[in-house]
């Protein structure tokens, strides 16, 4: 994430804590995502899992008014092996 903080103009803020102070009644009481979890602006982009790269860029670029970006041709090799 920091490296898309540097290729747009936006603030990234981490929130890391110990998993056992995302359990507690107080964190529930903040109405925050299930951690690990990724927000743009009030946007609660993914919760309780992690987030494609691509998937987030694009989410990035719709808050700042930016058109999305064409995905990737892949190859043939790459859709059946994930490379």
């Amino acid at each position: 994430m920091p490296r898309l903080g540097q290729k747009y103009a936006i603030e990234i803020e981490t929130i890391s804590k110990p998993r056992a102070e995302y359990q507690t009644d107080e964190y529930f009481e903040l109405e925050l995502p299930v951690a690990p979890a990724v927000m743009v602006d009030d946007e609660i982009v993914v919760e309780g899992s992690d987030v494609a790269e691509d998937k987030l860029e694009n989410v990035i670029r719709t808050y700042l008014g930016l058109p999305p970006q064409e995905p990737e041709k892949k190859g043939v090799l790459e859709r059946l092996f994930g490379r």
